[in-house]
């Protein structure tokens, strides 16, 4: 059994990889951008500015580690994204069963 790590991309999955990829992390800034703006709103005091600050910091060093577009890791990323509901299986429709079998499992778990 091929490890997950080691699996090839053809040209097609990696497309299909890539389009829902796109898709997941356009998804999470445009949420992400609507809570700040939300959140600037209601800045009253300094405090509040550094608030905002911190909590910019610690999503932007999330999303950085978070989508990591490299084929060895890609299934663990794109199993991480179904899991958080920024992704659906469906749309990795094209992807060799395996891949979407183990994509389903891991956003299970």
């Amino acid at each position: 059994m091929m490890q997950v790590s080691e699996a090839e991309w053809t040209e097609t999955e990696q497309l299909v990889a890539k389009e829902a990829f796109k898709k997941a992390y356009e998804r999470e800034i445009n949420a992400l951008i609507t809570q700040v703006r939300d959140s600037a709103t209601s800045i009253v005091k300094l405090e509040d500015m550094w608030s905002l600050h911190d909590f910019l910091s610690a999503r932007r060093h999330e999303i950085d580690g978070k989508y990591d577009y490299r084929y060895s890791v890609l299934i663990f990323v794109l199993a991480r994204l179904v899991q958080e509901g920024w992704l659906k299986l469906d749309e990795l429709k094209g992807l060799e069963t395996s891949k979407l079998s183990k994509v389903a499992a891991l956003s299970r778990m």
